[in-house]
């Protein structure tokens, strides 16, 4: 620690001190000075006025607290508030001068100590509240020169450019300048105004975005780029980035207005610009205000709930209006951090209202206790297995959770007369080429044919990768940068659909409202993004180049992973709704006795499994469940082969 930092916040004493000298000696030195033009100076009455002056202004300083300002940070607030203070005292000291000569002064002598004291010159007292605001202001500013003086030099500077010459960024400017900590200087910003570019602010600089290269970088030993832009566009912050990303050099944004504290916020606030900023699209937003209604007063289960998506769809339930929650998971500590987390958003009635349990959908005899027990009036069904490598290794596994825990918790939904049944499924599920994404088609499958013969409502929604969830390529890629690299991309053509987990349980609650039954949700994701341009930016946003810093290394494809997904079948058409980035897929239920017939023989199957060598007969089943299941990179390849030879 520096010793000078840790003894140069002076007390607040010394700082009342020193402005009642200045006010002091300033009126000392204004009085002599007008008045020896004059001839008129008295040292007598001087002395006299000094006391009466001197103590206007230092009750105007505990008034308003001007020495309590933290000297090394002064700003425009400091300033403004000792001209307030010292203004205050002005015309304290003029009307009572004004009284004095106007009502009193005829009654009594000339020379009398009343007279000395109160009878001021209005010049004086002006000149004087001029020099002294001035000599308050400028000490300090020299108080915050020293301290920079002998801190800041020994402390690494951060050189940055601001995006954006607007209110937003005076505001960044102004906050940066101020803070220690981080001991910011700001070389100048940018903005694409042509009225602007060329002309300085506080003797700062705007740049055209065409001005800042990689020269101008290193000319200026930049480190990092704050994007100050309120209310912008997701597709101009992309194509701002695009712009950017090529530099060497961080890039960062501030945070939205509404998460300012006070109106402003603090430098630790900025946060790095991230790829989930940057979907390529604009986010989808679903503001249906008759959710709560439909919630209201209802028993509400979550499977699943401490999961990516469980548990935000378990958070945003929370903040409504239901009369009983019930979160249901296998992962005790994620089921724990779930509680934790919403103990600190909510009421402590609300939480009464809240039951977490710990149990497996695969346990029928716990599942159908639970269900006795609550009555759920609406299910939301998130519990699934969805590593995709994984569950090509152990395919008995995603049957028993994808697929007969689905049944499990479909058929009692069903046999204790549940409203509604939501169900989170996966693009994974149409034409799938993996264990995971053929079960949780099954899983669909059976969910909508069990609508078919039930008076509740059977809902599936389908989506793309999540970014963020639990196993994504972006918590991968985040501590494969913190590593050093290299980022691994499993083929140079993958491609992903992407959203929001906010997005994703956004249409979950919204195909809640919607669905009358035998739907399956799909939203209209914009285009599909490159895996391999995906990892590029993020290497590019992080401040390292591209491929000189951190490389991309491609690893193959793994078991039963796609190049491409896809949001609907073959087989399916779509819908519109009143939301035009959401359709529903029309499934065909022609074949239901059928498939379920199949799927129990299935679920059968795949809890009586011994062997391993079993595993081909249960993949085969799937097969026959869902015949646009074709493997890729998988051992069970070789199914299709011999269907293809039949």
């Amino acid at each position: 620690m520096n010793p000078f930092n840790q003894h140069f916040n002076a007390p607040r004493w010394v700082v009342l001190v020193l402005d009642i000298l200045i006010v002091f000696f300033s009126y000392v030195i204004t009085n002599f000075i007008l008045n020896s033009f004059l001839n008129s100076f008295s040292l007598e009455k001087l002395l006299f006025k000094l006391p009466f002056v001197v103590a206007a202004y230092t009750l105007c300083f505990l008034y308003f607290k001007t020495y309590k300002g933290i000297v090394k940070k002064t700003g425009l607030k400091d300033a403004e508030n000792v001209f307030v203070s010292n203004t205050t005292a002005f015309l304290i000291l003029f009307f009572i001068s004004f009284i004095y000569r106007q009502f009193i002064e005829s009654n009594l002598s000339e020379n009398t100590p009343v007279s000395y004291v109160f009878r001021m010159s209005y010049s004086v007292i002006f000149v004087h509240l001029f020099i002294s605001t001035v000599i308050m202001v400028i000490a300090r500013l020299y108080y915050k020169w020293i301290y920079d003086y002998f801190f800041s030099k020994n402390k690494a500077q951060q050189k940055t450019l601001i995006y954006g010459a607007g209110d937003s960024g005076l505001i960044t400017r102004d906050i940066l300048q101020n803070d220690t900590q981080f001991n910011y200087k700001v070389v100048g910003f940018i903005d694409d105004k042509p009225s602007k570019i060329g002309t300085f602010i506080d003797g700062v600089k705007i740049y055209s975005i065409n001005d800042v290269d990689d020269k101008f970088i290193e000319r200026n030993d930049i480190s990092e780029i704050i994007i100050s832009i309120q209310n912008i566009k997701t597709n101009e912050l992309l194509n701002l980035s695009k712009s950017l990303e090529d530099l060497n050099v961080n890039i960062k944004i501030i945070p939205p207005i509404s998460n300012w504290i006070d109106g402003t916020y603090k430098p630790a606030q900025i946060k790095q610009l991230k790829i989930e900023d940057l979907l390529g699209r604009e986010s989808i937003k679903l503001k249906n205000p008759i959710i709560n209604e439909n919630v209201q007063g209802k028993v509400i289960l979550v499977t699943g709930a401490a999961g990516s998506i469980g548990s935000e769809i378990s958070r945003q339930l929370a903040m409504m209006d239901f009369a009983q929650l019930i979160l249901i998971d296998q992962a005790e500590s994620a089921l724990y951090d779930v509680q934790q987390s919403l103990k600190n958003e909510i009421s402590e009635e609300k939480q009464n209202r809240i039951d977490y349990i710990v149990s497996s959908v695969r346990d029928r005899k716990r599942m159908l206790s639970l269900f006795d027990k609550y009555h759920p009036q609406i299910i939301f069904h998130a519990a699934a297995y969805k590593h995709v490598p994984l569950m090509e290794k152990f395919p008995y596994e995603a049957i028993n959770t994808n697929i007969y825990g689905t049944k499990i918790i479909a058929d009692l939904a069903n046999e204790f007369g549940a409203e509604k049944f939501v169900m989170v499924s996966t693009d994974k599920a149409v034409n799938p080429t993996n264990v995971m994404g053929a079960t949780k088609r099954v899983a669909e499958i059976y969910v909508n044919c069990t609508n078919e013969i039930s008076k509740t409502n059977y809902i599936v929604t389908r989506f793309g990768n999540v970014l963020g969830s639990n196993g994504s390529v972006i918590p991968l890629f985040k501590r494969q940068l913190e590593n050093g690299g290299p980022l691994t991309v499993t083929h140079p053509d993958i491609t992903r659909f992407f959203m929001t987990i906010p997005e994703a349980c956004q249409l979950v609650l919204e195909a809640a409202i919607m669905g009358k039954g035998g739907e399956i949700f799909v939203f209209d994701m914009g285009e599909s993004m490159k895996i391999i341009d995906l990892a590029k930016r993020m290497i590019r946003l992080s401040g390292f180049k591209y491929p000189e810093e951190i490389d991309i290394k491609i690893v193959g494809l793994r078991p039963g992973e796609k190049i491409y997904e896809e949001l609907l079948a073959n087989d399916e058409n779509t819908v519109k709704t009143h939301h035009e980035k959401i359709m529903i897929a029309k499934v065909n239920t022609s074949k239901c006795q059928d498939n379920k017939k199949l799927i129990e023989e299935l679920c059968s199957m795949s809890s009586t499994i011994e062997k391993h060598e079993q595993v081909m007969h249960l993949v085969a089943k799937i097969k026959e469940i869902v015949p646009e299941f074709k493997s890729q990179n998988s051992e069970f390849e070789k199914l299709d082969n011999l269907i293809y030879e039949k």
